[in-house]
């Protein structure tokens, strides 16, 4: 997937219909999941050149639809254009195609992950907001972001990969911990797929960073550092679990870090934004260092 281009045009029609002015249950009003993002119905979510694109990048956003984060899905209906225009203003990656999926608890919620196609114009929005935000979770002090890992392993094909070598990118963003495996019963329940043992959180990030370079972006707003839990995120990823301090700034911190992965220097990009926009993307981003891709082999080995 991933043909036509995204058009301002196109993202101002369809937010003052759909977006604008709206509560976050008006643009989210799915009552349960699409058969069509749910992982048990997909094979294959494909990011694929075009002539529209011929050299594309295949980038996954995993937001967590939980409870306790509807204060930062509205926020992410209304900063939808913003990052994908800055994006394109700032084209950190050639032929981005954006593919959005939706993360809950694999021990409790009755649609964990949905994952929609991979897109470059307008449908990028229009699949977002079919996504079921279930707000459920359980108190187990986590959620399951790896599913989007798992998902992007064993369900995800790229031209970027397959034809150039060029990893994509996955951002997953919460404000709670992960699970320290996903089970045979939870991969089974939510794709599908038999399994004969338990996955390590950690073997499983190894897994997915041979194709992906992986972010977590742990949004800290709240006092949560004691559900975030910051330094188990830190001993998993590293400098790539990433310290949201101010969530009306993760388009521009999303598209710091894809010009930290093409190779500007971390202090040029934070120099490059103003104001509270420029401290929140110093606090996510004043860690990282420029080589990524060698620094990750670094944290994790297969």
């Amino acid at each position: 997937m991933g043909y036509g281009a995204w058009k301002a045009k196109d993202w101002k029609s369809y937010s003052s219909s759909r977006i604008s002015g709206r509560g976050v249950g008006e643009i989210y009003s799915a009552v349960k999941i699409d058969p069509k993002y749910d992982p048990k119905n997909i094979t294959l979510r494909e990011s694929c050149d075009s002539d529209d694109h011929p050299v594309t990048t295949p980038i996954i956003i995993g937001l967590d639809v939980t409870g306790s984060m509807s204060r930062i899905l509205s926020v992410t209906a209304q900063k939808l254009g913003d990052l994908v225009k800055e994006i394109l203003d700032r084209n950190p990656v050639e032929g981005p195609q954006i593919l959005f999926g939706a993360v809950g608890d694999s021990t409790c919620d009755s649609a964990p992950l949905q994952a929609t196609q991979f897109e470059s114009d307008i449908r990028i929005a229009s699949q977002l907001t079919e996504l079921w935000f279930e707000r459920g979770g359980g108190g187990n002090n986590f959620e399951s972001y790896p599913l989007m890992w798992y998902f992007a392993a064993n369900k995800t094909r790229t031209d970027a990969w397959e034809k150039r070598r060029k990893k994509g990118i996955i951002f997953t963003m919460g404000d709670d911990c992960y699970p320290q495996k996903l089970t045979t019963g939870e991969i089974e329940r939510v794709f599908g797929d038999k399994i004969t043992e338990d996955i390590d959180t950690k073997a499983l990030l190894a897994q997915v960073s041979r194709k992906y370079d992986v972010f977590h972006l742990m949004l800290m707003q709240g006092g949560s550092a004691g559900i975030v839990h910051p330094e188990k995120w830190h001993d998993l990823m590293g400098e790539r679990a990433i310290t949201v301090t101010d969530y009306n700034a993760l388009p521009q911190i999303m598209v710091s870090i894809l010009e930290n992965i093409a190779g500007k220097d971390t202090q040029e990009i934070i120099k490059s934004w103003d104001g509270d926009t420029r401290i929140a993307v110093q606090n996510a981003i004043n860690g990282l260092s420029g080589n990524r891709r060698d620094n990750m082999d670094n944290i994790v080995k297969w």
